[in-house]
């Protein structure tokens, strides 16, 4: 099983930007795809953006409310995916946790998920 461990997170003010890093160790990063949850008080735990394995074509994903704002990406060499997140709302405040799939294809639901990091908290206030 693979070991994932986030960092990145923190306070920022409405507007600006942060980047999370998920590190990942263990199973052989380049077989599964890769994601990004996050989950705010009171509420469930939701899909924010994936990444496939990049051994060919590389597919993407990205929850509704954070496409164009969010970028998801690996480094393989790394084995480190990350998480470009502009433009952040106050909204966007929750605890971002790192996903490994069970399989090379983007991981769009929590039952798809094999690992989980330990989350980090990310705050945007208004």
């Amino acid at each position: 099983q693979v070991q994932l461990v986030e960092s990145g997170g923190g306070l920022v003010q409405a507007g600006g930007s942060l980047r999370l890093s998920c590190a990942a160790s263990g199973r052989t990063f380049n077989n599964y795809g890769m994601g990004w949850f996050r989950q705010a008080p009171g509420k469930e735990r939701e899909f924010v953006a994936s990444i496939s394995w990049s051994g060919g074509n590389t597919n993407y994903a990205y929850a509704d409310s954070v496409k164009g704002r969010f970028t998801i990406s690996r480094d393989n060499a790394k084995n480190t995916v990350y998480l470009q997140m502009n433009s952040l709302r106050p909204e966007d405040t929750a605890v971002y946790y790192c996903a490994a799939g069970r399989s090379t294809a983007v991981v769009l639901t929590t039952n798809l998920v094999e690992s989980w990091g330990q989350g980090t908290q990310v705050t945007v206030s208004s």
